[in-house]
Order: structure tokens, then C-alpha cells, then sequence
């Protein structure tokens, strides 16, 4: 089987513009993640409403990269706690 016939197209809104994603996730899942982002492009542009789009962007893309960070440090400790209790 190939991976291009697990791949779909699902058409979202964000930020007040369609976008085409392409993944191999469900089309829920996919939603799910475009209005996350649309969520957080407006949360941020609401508090910063002359800030340009583009920066808005760019809060977002670093706030959601911290939130990675952080539970990726978080997940590498419990991990090390699980190794110890073992």
C-alpha cells in the first residue's frame, strides 16, 4: 500500500482564509487542529489588534512551540521516573 492513498485533502478555515491540508490523519483530527490555530490567530490578534497578520503568525507559531518544549521536558521527566520505579 502506498502513502498516497492514506493521504487527504481537507479543505479549513483559518484566520479567515481556506487552506487545503493534505495529511494521512482523519478529517475530524484535521479540523480539530486548524481550529486550534484559528483559535489562537484570533485570541492573539483580539489582544494585539494592530499588530499584522504575519506577527500574529509568528506569537502564535512561538507560544505553540513553547507549550512543545515545555511538555516534551515534562514527558522526559516522567520517563526518567518510570525508569528509576523500575
Amino acid at each position: 500500500m502506498s502513502g498516497d492513498q492514506d493521504m487527504r485533502s481537507v479543505r479549513v478555515q483559518i484566520f479567515g482564509e481556506d487552506h487545503i491540508i493534505k495529511g494521512q490523519a482523519s478529517e475530524e483530527y484535521i479540523r480539530d487542529l486548524a481550529s486550534v490555530i484559528d483559535s489562537r490567530l484570533q485570541e492573539v490578534q483580539k489582544l494585539n489588534p494592530r499588530l499584522p497578520r504575519h506577527r500574529v503568525a509568528i506569537l502564535v507559531a512561538i507560544n505553540l512551540a513553547n507549550e512543545l518544549e515545555k511538555l516534551s521536558a515534562e514527558h522526559e521527566e516522567l520517563l526518567a521516573l518510570l525508569e528509576e520505579a523500575n
